[in-house]
């Protein structure tokens, strides 16, 4: 009998799996931090005998390599990726036995990338499951456009193909179960419920209800922002990554902060954005531990910038570290725990700025104030406040001289993002109030919101 385990990081919005049978396993695109499935495989009592890749990520730093020397098992690379290191190359049909009647099959699915591949866990010669990567998704597939923009509409077109492949090939009671599409920026658009088959992908994935050129009309217009950090995971990922490493950092004391904001580097504050508000270091920047830290510290911060966090346990920093080494952020110069009263001078006084929600906005009025909207392109078509100004979060700590002068209202779609906007600008030296409120009730609030 077999069995798969499935391990969610959710603040990447990836799935990582491990299948196998009653003494052996494989893992299926393991993350850099790899030991929940060295835990997995070892509650299961199986060894990993193998290790496989869909495709190269764009997304996340992969702990393949490292995992298959750690475990001395065989690593599956598709042959198309052009990597650096030894690895078993992987053609379309090749299978590898995994444990007694349970075996993988390597299906061709380019698309996500050029040389995706999916694989097909078989029991006894019956397919149980695929693993399709950045292929198949739920309700969705992967985005094409990650690898060349010259690519991109004959990637969307191959999308399309490889669904239908799979979809024709598969019974309609496999299970599909891809790593992207629960919040990754990888998949193009988000994943509808946390379970699928190939039967009710049949149903509702657009990929397989729609002819191709609409399908691809569809799927190129609907492409979002993507991280800035992305360009440098593929190189890393096809050279070999390093093995991670997860020691706690240096401390900083109040006076190697303060030094390290008059040199120019990223000094994080990983408390919630409430805490934050009421009081910090001046010139810090806050990127909650519970937010999409790994996702928008490294979208943001000038790549290879040092960085020193702040948190307020150990527990929360070595969390934070842990999932900063997932996207290449590998070792913060210096770190802190306490308090902010301690990350500062003797005496010295807090930073602090406002915050309030879009009923506060609505009672104060927007003349003049400036109302910052930092949500992405794609939001902020379904609906803007009436004369707000528009910088991307992502785009922000480029165009902070563009904010008109006042003070700035500064609002996201929940307030995660808002609080890392009212962060730069408070650092800058900006009069801000932090919008901490869901964009529905900007409406609510009577305020004018329009739409398109």
């Amino acid at each position: 009998m077999f069995f798969i385990d499935t391990i969610e990081l959710e603040g990447l919005g990836n799935r990582h799996y491990l299948a196998g049978g009653p003494r052996a396993a494989v893992a299926v695109d393991p993350p850099r931090d790899f030991d929940q499935v060295l835990a997995a495989a070892g509650r299961r009592g199986v060894r990993i005998t193998h290790v496989v890749e869909t495709h190269i990520h764009n997304d996340y730093v992969t702990g393949g390599l490292e995992l298959a020397r750690v475990t001395g098992a065989a690593y599956l690379v598709p042959a198309g990726a052009d990597v650096s290191f030894a690895r078993v190359p992987v053609a379309d049909g090749d299978t590898a036995a995994v444990d007694d009647g349970l075996e993988l099959r390597a299906v061709a699915t380019p698309g996500h990338t050029p040389h995706h591949t999916s694989y097909v866990l078989r029991e006894r010669g019956r397919p149980v499951a695929a693993f399709t990567g950045g292929s198949l998704l739920i309700g969705t597939v992967g985005r094409p456009d990650l690898v060349e923009p010259r690519l991109t509409e004959q990637l969307a077109r191959a999308q399309h193909a490889s669904a239908h492949r799979l979809a024709a090939e598969l019974p309609d009671e496999t299970s599909v179960l891809p790593t992207h599409g629960f919040g990754s920026f990888c998949s193009s658009a988000q994943a509808e419920g946390g379970a699928t088959t190939i039967g009710k992908e049949k149903a509702v994935n657009a990929a397989l209800t729609t002819d191709v050129d609409a399908f691809v009309a569809r799927l190129l217009a609907g492409l979002d922002d993507t991280p800035a950090y992305y360009a440098h995971m593929g190189p890393v990922n096809a050279g070999g990554p390093a093995p991670v490493d997860l020691t706690p950092p240096a401390v900083a004391d109040a006076a190697g902060i303060a030094a390290r904001l008059a040199a120019g580097e990223w000094v994080v504050d990983l408390r919630n954005r409430v805490a934050f508000a009421e009081g910090h270091v001046a010139g810090s920047f806050n990127f909650e531990a519970d937010g999409k830290i790994a996702t928008y510290l490294a979208w943001m911060i000038p790549w290879g910038r040092p960085v020193t966090l702040l948190a307020e346990s150990p527990g929360q920093l070595a969390a934070a570290q842990r999932e900063l080494v997932r996207v290449g952020i590998d070792r913060p110069v210096a770190a802190a725990t306490g308090t902010p009263e301690e990350w500062v001078a003797q005496g010295a006084p807090l930073a602090s700025f406002s915050r309030s929600t879009f009923a506060g906005l609505a009672d104060r009025g927007t003349d003049g104030i400036v109302v910052l909207d930092v949500r992405r392109d794609s939001e902020r078509v379904g609906g803007h406040i009436a004369g707000s100004v528009h910088i991307p979060i992502h785009e922000l700590h480029k165009r902070l001289g563009e904010v008109p002068a006042g003070t700035v209202w500064v609002h996201c779609a929940g307030g995660m993002r808002a609080a890392i906007a009212a962060s730069l600008l408070d650092a800058s030296g900006r009069d801000v109030v932090a919008v901490d409120d869901g964009f529905d009730a900007a409406n609510d609030a009577g305020l004018t919101v329009i739409t398109g």
